[in-house]
């Protein structure tokens, strides 16, 4: 069987690492196989694991590990594999210069043993340097160490810039990343590298409709069906019935949402008001929480007298509900009463 090559490269992954490896004690040779799955099983084994295989300590498989790999530098299919190293520094840069690991090897290729060899590949080569995985960042590889501090910087303080319940749409968040970033490269400012960097951080994350926050947000990391009715009620723009919210999540995300479980979760949840009979709407959009008596009280309060007229209009744009029922609740004198100039006010 022929030795395949990396679905984005030139050169064979495996018939380099094969020729690099053949230099190597069987045991040193063995070792480098286990920790980085390029045997038959692409598993990779733990230090503890190698370490029982051979009777030694974890710390003794470590020493043995990094051994071989200075042992390979100095070897001629180093050498030999220049190329490889050339081809894999390109991809990088093409991908923006800095890439998250998993995008990079994902972007190569989807077989996961072809993974480990390119992977073994980077970690060998001159070129490559990466960052570790942390609570902000994730692992990532660059080749260029300025770029690759610009974005982290950039990245740091467009998250610095975002609110709990910030919403951006994807083209204005890139423009904000854009300002962040001084003097890169024009063949870096297009759209796909951008998205790319925006990756790299765990602070900041995109939802299913493609707007993008802190990623720590109920807007963003959509765990349940009350995240996903919120982002569903949000692109309506407008109330909306607790069963059509239902029938929304399943159109805009094709996740199964029951009626009476939608209804329970929207009930349950601060950032949405009843503003009619099952109807629901967003407290960001300025709506007043209580029944229709409380939204007159709240009404007068703000603008003073008012007409019947004059209130029902104001009532009807915070509830959805029937202009009988506000002049029913006006005649509550224990909250309102009425002028001589037929004006409604606010029992003190």
């Amino acid at each position: 069987m022929s030795i395949q090559t990396a679905d984005k490269t030139g050169f064979k992954p495996k018939a380099i690492v094969k020729k690099l490896l053949s230099s190597l004690p069987e045991r040193s040779r063995v070792v480098l196989e286990s920790r980085f799955g390029l045997g038959n099983s692409s598993e990779r084994v733990t230090l503890e694991a190698i370490g029982k295989r051979y009777a030694i300590t974890r710390e003794r498989v470590r020493q043995i590990e990094n051994h071989a790999l200075a042992a390979l530098k100095k070897s001629p299919g180093f050498t030999s594999a220049e190329a490889a190293f050339g081809e894999l520094e390109r991809i990088i840069d093409g991908l923006g210069g800095i890439v998250c690991e998993d995008d990079l090897l994902n972007f190569m290729t989807k077989d996961k043993s072809m993974q480990n060899h390119i992977y073994f590949l980077l970690v060998l080569g001159d070129p490559f340097k990466f960052r570790k995985e942390d609570d902000e960042t994730n692992r990532c590889w660059f080749v260029d160490a300025e770029l690759a501090g610009k974005v982290e910087n950039a990245l740091k303080t467009l998250y610095g810039g975002l609110s709990d319940e910030d919403l951006i749409p994807e083209g204005e968040m890139i423009d904000r990343f854009l300002k962040e970033l001084q003097n890169i490269n024009d063949k870096h400012r297009n759209n796909e590298v951008l998205r790319r960097w925006l990756s790299i951080s765990k602070n900041i994350g995109k939802n299913p409709l493609g707007e993008w926050g802190q990623a720590s947000s109920q807007n963003v990391r959509t765990k349940g069906v009350r995240d996903f009715a919120y982002l569903a009620v949000k692109k309506h723009g407008s109330p909306l019935h607790f069963r059509e919210v239902a029938t929304l999540i399943e159109k805009m995300f094709a996740r199964k949402a029951h009626v009476a479980t939608t209804h329970n979760e929207l009930i349950k949840d601060p950032r949405f008001v009843l503003v009619g009979r099952g109807m629901y709407a967003l407290r960001e959009w300025g709506y007043t929480e209580g029944v229709v008596r409380d939204v007159v009280r709240e009404v007068l309060r703000k603008n003073g007298p008012m007409t019947k007229d004059q209130i029902i209009t104001h009532v009807l744009k915070e509830r959805h509900v029937k202009p009988g029922t506000i002049v029913v609740n006006l005649q509550n004198q224990k909250y309102f009463k009425r002028g001589k100039d037929g004006k409604f006010s606010l029992v003190k």
